[in-house]
């Protein structure tokens, strides 16, 4: 099948297959005497697991683990168990840190009235930051990475 078609039958863009040939989590595809690339049902099923991992959140490193994993058949399951363990690690992680995220924004929002005035809280707590940031820009790299430790 062409890649129209191997897009379509697997959820998975023609500019992305390309981009998955080129860093080797799919292998190249044959091509046609014209030239086109020439996928088969294999490729089909290595794009979708491709696919799903990433709406699962799995960096490239870990999906080329999995397809390691995944065509190995001789291999145990405590592998791809500890891969998925750490992912859900990771995302727990973010989820806390988003958390915190919203929890922040929410305080900020209960916060500003919404009135036509110069005073806004989330524009203050917006600049502090700034401010903070422009500061740290003068210090001597020593001194941000003292900042940062402790």
């Amino acid at each position: 099948m062409n890649i129209g078609q191997a897009s379509r039958a697997s959820g998975v863009s023609a500019k992305m297959i390309r981009y998955y040939e080129g860093i080797g989590l799919l292998p190249e595809a044959a091509r046609k005497e014209s030239g086109y690339r020439d996928y088969d049902v294999m490729d089909v099923h290595r794009l979708a697991f491709v696919r799903r991992a990433r709406d699962l959140g799995f960096s490239i490193d870990r999906i080329r683990e999995l397809l390691l994993l995944w065509s190995d058949r001789e291999r145990g399951n405590v592998d791809v168990r500890a891969i998925a363990n750490a992912h859900v690690a990771e995302l727990q992680d973010q989820a806390k840190k988003l958390d915190a995220m919203i929890a922040t924004l929410r305080h900020l929002v209960r916060s500003c009235r919404g009135e036509n005035r110069d005073e806004c809280p989330i524009m203050a707590d917006l600049s502090r930051g700034a401010a903070a940031l422009g500061r740290s820009r003068h210090k001597s790299p020593k001194a941000v990475a003292e900042r940062a430790r402790v």
